[in-house]
């Protein structure tokens, strides 16, 4: 079998641009190359790691001349965990690209005509803004280059912190989070003593065995807050005294539950949460509106965000005081419910179950008589049955997950005749991809990205379409 072609070192590759998922862009020889990690302006030497016909991949090995934007990361993580990737970029340069990203997505891969992008509203808070957090239990802690390099016998250490990127069974031990504030470092380094003294198993992603699994730390603007802790069902007993730990630790903790996972995969939206202490909710108010939290319930990461975010829907929505409108994939029903005093009628489709009965509650709790929730698969259940019953839909809102809407769900929306469609999307990729199918039938009428999510790549987008001829 021949050696594997050694690829080579590029010394003095200038970045000029920031493309897709964030990596950094050069040119060397007309030829595109991707370097993650780094931002326009630097200067830097870079191995290469595939090369393809049209583009290689490549990372820095060393930074000659560090880009004039460049700042020092205020997280002694960066760098190794790969939540915060732009840290070393200005926020207003932030925003200027997430903006591009935008207008890239949706006439690259949308192939739409689309009208000036309004500027993009950053958000208020750059750290200590996000309302959730997920942290993971491994029992094979990512070294540091210095552990590493020391050539000491180290074998496996638990961690309890995030996912490195790429890598599925290794997590790096967090100290400290600067995106969520509160007890949220207290409760999770509390909770990585507590097991380590305890000698409760790690998760192990190879294996699939082991106790503690992942946790789960929701805060709200009013202080409350809840925790999650994700098992196997080994270790009962050592459970019920962890859980009692942390309930004693922390009486701040509005709600504590626990849940148990047997799969090979992390999702919970299938499992059975289980109240162990405290409130079943916890609550967050907008406007006047109180909208109640469950463990597995969908609510925008950034709550001062959010906000803006649903008077930009309600804006381009342009509710009359009786319009049909369908919101799919509502969540907890927070959009559905923002909008009801402007509407005829709003229904709301989701497909967590819990995360309906959230929905109803909130309606019900806020005297909103006009909302009526469905709990099913959007593709199966937005159909022209569901207008027949319910009405066809003046405004369609929509906000699915990443990977955008199903084909049923973009072609029952062509067929509805729907004035217009609000369409809010975390994935500005997929957003485009559904929009060229929509455009058989509708017209861009206005593009306004709001970030939700600084110092990430991630981007919030909403598009309002108009049925074509209106």
């Amino acid at each position: 079998m021949g050696r594997k072609k050694q690829l080579p070192i590029l010394r003095g590759v200038t970045v000029t641009d920031i493309g897709s998922e964030g990596n950094a862009i050069a040119k060397v020889d007309e030829m595109v190359l991707f370097v993650p990690g780094m931002i326009p302006g630097d200067v830097v030497d870079v191995r290469v790691t595939k090369k393809k016909k049209r583009y290689m991949e490549g990372v820095a090995v060393a930074v000659t001349s560090p880009s004039p934007d460049r700042i020092t990361p205020p997280c002694s993580h960066f760098g190794v965990c790969g939540g915060c990737r732009w840290q070393h970029l200005p926020y207003e340069k932030q925003l200027h690209y997430k903006e591009q990203q935008v207008r890239d997505n949706l006439t690259r891969i949308g192939h739409t005509t689309i009208p000036l992008v309004d500027p993009i509203i950053g958000s208020e808070k750059i750290y200590d803004y996000r309302n959730k957090l997920e942290f993971t239990f491994s029992d094979k802690r990512w070294l540091t280059r210095e552990e590493v390099a020391s050539g000491a016998e180290l074998g496996k250490r638990p961690a309890l912190g995030f996912h490195i990127p790429g890598i599925f069974d290794k997590a790096i031990d967090i100290e400290e989070c600067l995106l969520m504030g509160g007890p949220t470092d207290d409760i999770r380094n509390e909770a990585r003593r507590y097991a380590v003294e305890r000698k409760l198993p790690f998760y192990d992603f190879r294996e699939h065995s082991g106790f503690l699994r992942n946790m789960i730390v929701r805060r709200t603007a009013g202080g409350e807050v809840m925790v999650v802790l994700v098992t196997t069902d080994s270790h009962g007993e050592e459970r019920e005294k962890m859980l009692r730990h942390l309930a004693e630790r922390f009486p701040e903790i509005t709600s504590l539950y626990y849940i148990i996972n047997t799969k090979k995969n992390d999702s919970i939206s299938d499992l059975t949460a289980v109240l162990h202490a405290g409130s079943g909710f916890i609550t967050e108010e907008m406007e006047g509106l109180r909208f109640r939290i469950g463990p597995k319930s969908f609510y925008q990461t950034n709550s001062s965000q959010a906000i803006r975010l649903y008077r930009l829907v309600r804006e381009m929505a342009q509710l009359t005081g009786s319009d049909i409108v369908y919101d799919l994939y509502t969540g907890t029903g927070t959009i559905a419910c923002y909008l009801a005093s402007g509407a005829g009628r709003v229904t709301g489709i989701e497909y967590i179950e819990e995360a309906v009965a959230d929905a109803r509650v909130n309606a019900r709790e806020n005297e909103i008589g006009n909302a009526y929730f469905i709990a099913g698969d959007i593709k199966d259940t937005f159909n022209d049955s569901l207008f027949s019953e319910r009405g066809r839909p003046d405004v369609i809102i929509t906000d699915p997950p990443r990977a955008g809407m199903h084909g049923d769900v973009t072609a029952a929306m062509l067929r509805s005749g729907a004035e217009r469609i609000v369409y809010v999307s975390c994935n500005p990729a997929t957003q485009a991809r559904d929009i060229e199918i929509l455009s058989e039938g509708y017209d861009v009428k206005r593009v306004a990205p709001v970030d939700m999510f600084p110092h990430t790549f991630h981007v919030e987008n909403v598009v309002l379409l108009e049925k074509k001829g209106a």
